[in-house]
C-alpha cells in the first residue's frame, strides 16, 4: 500500500530512511522519525480500535500523551508482547509489529458492534452494576465476558527478555516539559552553574515548536531549538532526557521519571542496554512547563474515525508530512483552531468549511483564511457527523448567541475529516499529584494549578499562557526565581523575539446542542476509552450524583489509561449545566500519579529474579547440600526441611530425625532466625513496651521469651531476647519475620518515643547458630569447651560466653525442643568449622541433623507455637494460654494492652489455641480443617475452629494437632468433629497442647 496521505516535502521525518512496520498482519511503509499512529494515517488506516461498551469503530483523534483510542498491542514475539500502547508516542522502527487490541473476527468488522447498535440505548450508566449483580453465581462468568468484552490488551505469556533499572539523582532545578517555556527556564539555570535535569516525553525537545510554522529572531522556531540544546548539552551538570516521562510528583520534591531508553529501537533492547529506566529524582525547586491539551467539542457521532482535534491536525502536517484525510471542516471557539484549517489549505488539501461558534470572530488567523479564501461559517455548529467506518459528511446549523441551542436550518456538507477545537486545558496533573487542589480560570476557560507547599514554578501554557512569546517570558522568570531562591548569580539570557499573533476573544463553549434533546440526539462521546456520554452523564446528575466525583465513579469517566485528559473538563462542563452550577461550585476530580501508564519493569528495575527475591545461604549451606538435605524457603532463607537417608520417605525421616533428637542428641541449623542487637541507656524501657511482659529486672546473663503484639492486642511476632549487658540485648525472632519485628521497632521509636535513647542494629547475618538438643547434648558440648556447663554452673535461660571448638561463641541455654539444648553462636566466617567438628565428637552419640519439619514436631509435642502458622493476626495471648506471658501492671502500658482489652477479645467464646487428640490415634488431621460441634448439622455447618498445626508423633506413637475452638480452654475432654472433603468425618477430643513432659523435666536436667 502507497501512503496515500503523505506529503512530498515538509516535517520532521527523514524520507531516505524508510521503514516497514506490520499492523494487524498487513505490511505498511514509514519513515524515519515517525510516530507509529503518524505512519498508519499515513497508510490510510482508519480504525484503529473498537469502543469499550458499544464496540463502535474508532480512529486516531489527537497526536500525544492525550490520544484515548490508538491503544495497541506491541510486538513480534510472544516473549516482547507489550500491550496498551499509545501509537502517538511509540516511535517507529523497521520491523515493528503492532495490533489492534480488540475487535473479533477483527478491528475493520467487529460482530460486537451490532450488539453495541442494537443494546447501546439500554448500556446506561451503572448498566453493569444494575444488570449483573444477580444470581450471584453468574458474576464470575460475566466478569470474564465483560474483561473480554472492554478489549483491552493481552500480557505477555513469556518472561521479558529485556533489562530494566532505576537510578537516583539529585538536581537543583527539575525542568518538566522541553518546550520554549521549558527551554528558557532550562538555559537560564544551567548558564548559572544549577545543576539541571530537564525531561520531556517526546523524542525530540521543542514542545510545540515541532510543530509549528513560526519563526524566532526571524529563522524557523527549530533552530533556536536546536541551539539550546546544544548548548545545554555542552554543560557538565545539565542531565537531558527525551523519551522521558515525569510521570509521579511526590512530597519533598520527589519526583520520578520513566524513560525510554530503546522502545525506538526494537521489540528487545540491543545487548548490553537496559530497555526503560525510572529515575527518582530529589530537587531543590520544580519548573513545571509541561503545556496544555486541545480539547475537542462535544458533538453528535463525534467519535466517527476521522474525527480529530485540531492541534493534532497541524502537528501530523507539520512534523510528520501526513494529511489526514482530503476534505476537512474546522469547528472552532478560538482562534488558535483556524491553524489546523490553514495549514491543511497549504499543504494543498481542500477546506471545505471553518465553522466558528462566535459570532463575529476577529483575529490575524480568522484574517488569514479569509484572505486565503476559506468558507468561514461564523455564528453555528457542526451539530452532528455522518458515517460509519469513516466521516462522510457534517450537519452544520447556526447557534444562539450563547450556544446553547440551535437557531436555525441545518445544511449538510460532504467532508472526510472533521477537526475541532474547545480550547486548551493546562496540564496541571503533577501540580495535582503534590495535593494541590486545581483552580478554575474564566480567562483561560480552564483549570490552572492551585496553591502548593512545594518548591514549585509554573511556565508557559500550564499558567495558560499560549503565546510562545509569553511562554519564553515566564520561563526565564522561573529559572531566575529558582535561582534567586538556591542563593545563585544569574547569568545573562536574551530571549529571541517571537511573532506576535492577534487573537479575539474564545467563546466558552464545551457541548454542542442538537435538534433532539441530548437524550434522543446520537451520541455525543465525552470519554473516548470509557464511552461516556453527555446523556450518560446528565443521566448520572438525574439519579442523585452531585459531587463529580460520584458522577466520574458512577459513568466511569476519566477511568482509562488516558486518565480523561481529553473528556474530563467537557464532562465537568456538562454535569454543571446539568446541575445549574457553575463548573467552580461543580468542582473538579484530582489527577493521580501515574500521568501515563508505565512498565512493571521500569518500576522494579533490577529487583527481579533473585534481586527481588535473593536466596539466603547460611553458613553450613555447602555441609548441608553434600549431606543431601531437602530444602524450604523460610524468609528468603533456604533452611534444611528433612535429611533423607537413601530409601527414607519424608515420614521414615521424621520419624527418625525426632526419635534421634528425644534419645541421644540432634543438631538444627538455626543461623536464620532474626537477630537485632538493642542498645541504649533506655532499651530495658523500650523492650517492656514491645513486649507483653516485664523486662525492667532481667539480670545480665539471662534469657526471657516474649509475645509481641500489634495495636490491636494481636500476636504477631515472638522470640527469645537476651540481656549482654545492663544496657545491652539481643531479641532473636522468627525467620520470617525478622523485617517485620525490625521495621515496626524502628517505626516506634521513629515515630512515637523519638526521646528514647535506644539503637536497633541486625545481626543476623554476623551469627551462625547451631542448636544441640537431647539428653546427650550436654556431654557434647562438654567436649568441645573447657567451660562449666553443668547445670548449676549453666541453668536454663541463661547465656554465657566460652569458646567452643576454639572459636568465642555466645552459647544460650534455651529449648524450642523440650528437650536439653544449648543455642550456639558463634561468628558467621566460623559456622561450617564448628558444626563439623561437632559432628566429629558428636558421632559417638549419634549426633543426628534435623530440619525444620521435624523441629515443628518436636515443639508441637511440647505445645510451642509458631507466630504465623498457629497465629494469624486475630489472637491475641489469652487466646492462645498465654496469658502468663501478659505483664498488665507494668509501669508504661505496651503496645496491644488496650486491644485484647476490647470488648469483642473478651468473650468466652473466642477461638482459643488447644490440643487435639484423634478418637483414631492413626488419623493425621489436614492443617486448616475446619471443627464443628454437631457433624450432623444441616449445611452450612457452623464452624468452630480449624486446624493450625498437624502431625505424626513417632515419640508418642500416635497423631498429634493444635487447632483453634470456640471456648476450647473450658472445654477439655469433649469432642470435636473435622468434616473432611474426601467425605470422612475425624473424631478428635479436647485436650492441652502440651502433649510430652508437661511439666518440663527434660530441658531442666
Amino acid at each position: 500500500m502507497t501512503q496515500k496521505n503523505r506529503l512530498q516535502s515538509g516535517g520532521r521525518i527523514d524520507r531516505s530512511k524508510p521503514l516497514t512496520f506490520t499492523y494487524n498482519g498487513k505490511k505498511f511503509k514509514g519513515f524515519h522519525g515517525d510516530t507509529l499512529a503518524s505512519a498508519m494515517l499515513a497508510n490510510g488506516i482508519d480504525i484503529v480500535s473498537r469502543s469499550f461498551k458499544y464496540s463502535r469503530p474508532r480512529g486516531i483523534v489527537a497526536a500525544g500523551a492525550e490520544e484515548p483510542n490508538a491503544v495497541l498491542q506491541l510486538g513480534a514475539t510472544e516473549a516482547t508482547q507489550v500491550p496498551n500502547v499509545r501509537a502517538t508516542q511509540q516511535e517507529l522502527f523497521d520491523g515493528l509489529v503492532a495490533g489492534a487490541t480488540n475487535g473479533w473476527p477483527n478491528v475493520d468488522n467487529d460482530l460486537m458492534g451490532y450488539v453495541g447498535k442494537v443494546g447501546g440505548s439500554m448500556m446506561h450508566p451503572g448498566f453493569y452494576y444494575k444488570t449483573f449483580m444477580y444470581p450471584q453465581s453468574l458474576w464470575h462468568t460475566y466478569e470474564n465476558m465483560i474483561r473480554k468484552a472492554a478489549g483491552l490488551g493481552r500480557s505477555p505469556l513469556e518472561n521479558d527478555p529485556d533489562m530494566y533499572d532505576k537510578i537516583n539523582q539529585h538536581c537543583d532545578v527539575l525542568v518538566v516539559g522541553a518546550g520554549p517555556a521549558g527551554l528558557a527556564a532550562a538555559l537560564t539555570a544551567a548558564r548559572s552553574g544549577a545543576r539541571v535535569i530537564i525531561a520531556d516525553e517526546q523524542a525530540e525537545f521543542g514542545g510545540s515548536l515541532l510543530s509549528s510554522k513560526e519563526s524566532l529572531d526571524g529563522k524557523a522556531a527549530s533552530a533556536w531549538v536546536s541551539d539550546v540544546v546544544k548548548e545545554l548539552s555542552g554543560y557538565e551538570d545539565v542531565m537531558l532526557l527525551p523519551r522521558s516521562t515525569v510521570n509521579g510528583y511526590h512530597d519533598h520534591n520527589f519526583l520520578t521519571i520513566h524513560e525510554r531508553r530503546t522502545d525506538h529501537i526494537a521489540d528487545k533492547a540491543p545487548e548490553g542496554m537496559v530497555r526503560q529506566r525510572l529515575h527518582r529524582v530529589r530537587a531543590k525547586w520544580v519548573i513545571l512547563a509541561t503545556g496544555a491539551h486541545e480539547r475537542p467539542l462535544v458533538y453528535a457521532n463525534n467519535d466517527v474515525p476521522g474525527c480529530m482535534v485540531a492541534n493534532a491536525v497541524s502537528t501530523y502536517i507539520n512534523r510528520y508530512g501526513v494529511v489526514p484525510g482530503n476534505e476537512l471542516v474546522l469547528m472552532t471557539t478560538n482562534d488558535s483552531g483556524y491553524q489546523a484549517a490553514l495549514d491543511w489549505h497549504d499543504a494543498g488539501r481542500k477546506v471545505a468549511a471553518i465553522v466558528d461558534t462566535r459570532q463575529n470572530p476577529q483575529g490575524d488567523r480568522v484574517s488569514a483564511a479569509r484572505q486565503r479564501g476559506l468558507n468561514v461559517i461564523t455564528g453555528s455548529a457542526v451539530i452532528e457527523v455522518s458515517g460509519s467506518k469513516r466521516v462522510t459528511g457534517v450537519s452544520i446549523a447556526p447557534l444562539s448567541a450563547d450556544g446553547s441551542r440551535v437557531n436555525g436550518s441545518v445544511t449538510k456538507m460532504n467532508a472526510d475529516t472533521v477537526a475541532t477545537s474547545g480550547g486548551w486545558s493546562p496540564v496541571i496533573h503533577l501540580s495535582c499529584h503534590t495535593g494541590a487542589r486545581p483552580v478554575w480560570n474564566e480567562d483561560v476557560v480552564g483549570f490552572l494549578p492551585g496553591p502548593t507547599v512545594q518548591k514549585q514554578l509554573t511556565a508557559g501554557a500550564i499558567n495558560g499562557s499560549y503565546s510562545t512569546s509569553t511562554a519564553l517570558f515566564e520561563g526565564l522568570n522561573a529559572g531566575l526565581k529558582a535561582l534567586a531562591e538556591l542563593g545563585m548569580t544569574a547569568a545573562e539570557v536574551s530571549l529571541p523575539k517571537a511573532e506576535e499573533v492577534k487573537e479575539g476573544n474564545p467563546m466558552t463553549l464545551f457541548h454542542i446542542p442538537h435538534l433532539k434533546p441530548t437524550s434522543k440526539a446520537p451520541k455525543q462521546f465525552v470519554d473516548y476509552q470509557t464511552d461516556v456520554t453527555a446523556a450518560g452523564i446528565e443521566v448520572a446528575c438525574r439519579e442523585g450524583y452531585e459531587s463529580i466525583e460520584h458522577v466520574k465513579r458512577y459513568t466511569a469517566m476519566g477511568f482509562g489509561t488516558d486518565q480523561g485528559k481529553l473528556g474530563n473538563i467537557n464532562g465537568m462542563a456538562i454535569a454543571a449545566k446539568a446541575l445549574n452550577q457553575t463548573i467552580p461550585e461543580t468542582g473538579t476530580t484530582i489527577f493521580r500519579p501515574n500521568y501515563t501508564p508505565v512498565t512493571f519493569g521500569a518500576i522494579a528495575g533490577r529487583d527481579c529474579g533473585e534481586l527481588f527475591d535473593p536466596k539466603r545461604y547460611t553458613a553450613m549451606h555447602k555441609w548441608h547440600v553434600e549431606n543431601g538435605a531437602k530444602f524450604e524457603d523460610v524468609g528468603q532463607w533456604k533452611r534444611p526441611w528433612y535429611f533423607p537417608k537413601a530409601g527414607e520417605s519424608m515420614q521414615d525421616a521424621l520419624n527418625r530425625e525426632c526419635l534421634a533428637t528425644r534419645e541421644s542428641v540432634g543438631i538444627l541449623d538455626a543461623s536464620t532466625l532474626g537477630k537485632i542487637d538493642i542498645q541504649g541507656k533506655d532499651a530495658r524501657e523500650f523492650l517492656g513496651r514491645v513486649y507483653t511482659n516485664a523486662w525492667a529486672k532481667l539480670p545480665v546473663g539471662k534469657c526471657r521469651y516474649g509475645l509481641m503484639c500489634g495495636e490491636d492486642g494481636m500476636v504477631f511476632d515472638d522470640g527469645v531476647t537476651s540481656c549482654l549487658g545492663e544496657n545491652h540485648f539481643v531479641m532473636t525472632t522468627t525467620s520470617g519475620g525478622a523485617a517485620r519485628v525490625y521495621e515496626w521497632l524502628e517505626l516506634y521509636h521513629q515515630t512515637e518515643w523519638p526521646e528514647m535513647e535506644v539503637y536497633f542494629n541486625t545481626v543476623t547475618d554476623h551469627w551462625a547458630t547451631m542448636t544441640i538438643s537431647g539428653p546427650n547434648s550436654r556431654k557434647l558440648l562438654a567436649e568441645l569447651t573447657d567451660y562449666d556447663v553443668s547445670k548449676e554452673n549453666f541453668g536454663f535461660m541463661d547465656w554465657r560466653e566460652m569458646n567452643v571448638a576454639s572459636v568465642p561463641a555466645r552459647v544460650f541455654r534455651n529449648s524450642f525442643t523440650g528437650e536439653l539444648s544449648f543455642e550456639i553462636n558463634v561468628q558467621a566466617n566460623y559456622g561450617l568449622h564448628v558444626w563439623e567438628k561437632l559432628f566429629e565428637h558428636g558421632e559417638k552419640y549419634n549426633l543426628t541433623p534435623y530440619g525444620t519439619e521435624t523441629m515443628h514436631i518436636l515443639r508441637a509435642e511440647k505445645g510451642f507455637i509458631i507466630a504465623g502458622q498457629d497465629t494469624d493476626g486475630s489472637v491475641h495471648p489469652y487466646d492462645l494460654g498465654m496469658g502468663w506471658c501478659v505483664s498488665p501492671k507494668k509501669p508504661f502500658s505496651f503496645i496491644g494492652k488496650r486491644g485484647m482489652a476490647r470488648e469483642d477479645c473478651v468473650r468466652p467464646d473466642r477461638k482459643q489455641l488447644v490440643g487435639l487428640k484423634t478418637v483414631d490415634p492413626n488419623v493425621v488431621l489436614p492443617e486448616g480443617a475446619q471443627g464443628v460441634f454437631d457433624p450432623k448439622a444441616p449445611i452450612p455447618m457452623p464452624m468452630v475452629g480449624h486446624i493450625t498445626s498437624s502431625y505424626w508423633s513417632a515419640c508418642l506413637g500416635r497423631s498429634i494437632a493444635m487447632g483453634f475452638v470456640k471456648g476450647g480452654l473450658d472445654k477439655m475432654g469433649e469432642k470435636v468433629y473435622y468434616p473432611l472433603a474426601d467425605g470422612r468425618t475425624v473424631e478428635a477430643e479436647i485436650c492441652s497442647p502440651i502433649f510430652l513432659d508437661p511439666k518440663g523435666e527434660r530441658q531442666n536436667v
